[in-house]
């Protein structure tokens, strides 16, 4: 399996089927090469290797999101921690490192996200 087969493979576990086709049909000519960029490097490298547990990797990666104020995709990424088997407390403590880390606000409107989509998802 090359890395782009890898790297789609490994998104549709990881952010599963729905969201995945959803962000496929958006597709244009204009953002295939930074699509194929993303598929490849973070899914069939990033997230395909087997050095740290999936679980791991979505602890890292909503801290890092926080850290760098990339709030919109947390959401997406919170959502995906019910394939990859984060917890909501894996994910307040992954918080709580960035608060210290890399300051309270980010990791305070991270919280404000994260509680939102925790009842999003448990249907409140």
């Amino acid at each position: 399996m090359d890395r782009y087969e890898q790297g789609e493979a490994r998104r549709r576990q990881v952010l599963g089927d729905a969201h995945v086709d959803v962000s496929q049909a958006r597709q244009t000519a204009l953002d295939e090469p930074f699509q194929t960029l993303v598929t490849e490097g973070a899914w069939g490298t990033v997230w395909s290797s087997d050095a740290i547990s999936l679980r791991e990797r979505s602890m890292i990666t909503l801290a890092l999101l926080a850290a760098t104020k990339n709030f919109n995709e947390i959401p997406m990424h919170i959502r995906a921690t019910a394939n990859t088997g984060a917890s909501e407390r894996d994910i307040m403590e992954a918080f709580q490192h960035v608060a210290i880390y890399a300051g309270v606000p980010a990791a305070n409107h991270a919280v404000k996200i994260a509680k939102e989509v925790f009842a999003e998802m448990r249907g409140e």
